[in-house]
């Protein structure tokens, strides 16, 4: 799943709630940080270092800032496929992203590189939906991803209107003026609300099954935290195939049944000081 999190300018992290999220997410860690007119960057496959250097550093830089912990899918398992990633080699720009992107995306066979990777240094870099420094290129960019995949751009370039942009946001979760892309901040499962439990796919409350643990909505997983179809836990074919048909459905579900639960093509950006 990968736990994503941005922070605006001169906000300070949580170190135990980036630890928290390395232990669900531990093939690689990666940070960026907005100083002035540069993005800093550092990746590690250490977790317990890498949150540290962050944490560091961040005392000395309060432009926006984003890190980022893999739970890798696509690609090998190496520093070189630690998010972020520069946007088509410029430095200026980097991205990291939560979810699993479109066939488009995913290597072919002997390419090591992972499905956001590939996004960054080919697809994107193409601009296939436009400038993403425009508006309409984000939203082309956000439609592509579905609301399942969260994105955050940092920048330096002075195309962008901002420095900062969270691409589907609503996605993900706001706590003490930090935004996390998924629950994995919290820690362990036990620790998080018990009622009414509301589902990190959908957002509907009260649609946990309390034996299985599937969102009724959606058919995600509680426990995972993995959409229908990636859940990694040990439920049986007949369970799955039941939640499977459900997420089918569930589009008409949101659009029909509950019209203002649509997410809107319109992005975001985090304000003029992020």
């Amino acid at each position: 799943m990968c736990l994503l999190t941005f922070f605006p300018q001169d906000v300070e992290p949580n170190a135990d709630a980036l630890m928290n999220g390395t232990l669900y997410n531990d093939d690689g860690h990666g940070f960026a940080i907005v100083t002035g007119s540069r993005i800093l960057v550092r990746r590690g496959m250490n977790a317990e270092r890498v949150v540290a250097d962050f944490v560091r550093l961040r005392r000395h830089h309060h432009g926006p800032a984003l890190f980022h912990s893999r739970m890798g899918t696509h690609g090998s398992l190496s520093k070189s496929n630690c998010h972020p990633f520069p946007l088509g080699g410029d430095s200026r720009t980097v991205l990291a992203h939560n979810g699993i992107l479109p066939k488009r995306v995913q290597p072919a066979k002997g390419d090591v590189r992972s499905d956001t990777r590939i996004a960054a240094e080919d697809f994107l870099a193409g601009q296939p939906f436009g400038a993403l420094s425009s508006q309409r290129g984000r939203n082309r960019l956000r439609k592509w991803l579905t609301p399942y995949n969260k994105v955050v751009i940092l920048t330096v370039d002075p195309r962008y209107r901002n420095r900062a942009y969270v691409i589907n946001e609503e996605s993900g979760h706001w706590d003490e003026g930090i935004w996390y892309s998924n629950l994995d901040y919290v820690g362990n499962v036990t620790n998080r609300p018990s009622a009414p439990l509301s589902c990190a796919w959908c957002f509907e409350i009260g649609t946990i099954d309390p034996i299985s643990e599937l969102c009724r909505a959606c058919g995600s997983c509680w426990t995972c935290n993995e959409e229908s179809g990636y859940c990694e836990c040990n439920f049986d074919e007949a369970q799955l195939s039941i939640f499977a048909s459900q997420e089918e459905s569930y589009q008409d579900y949101q659009n029909v049944a509950r019209p203002h639960a649509s997410i809107s093509n319109e992005v975001i950006p985090c304000g003029p000081d992020w």
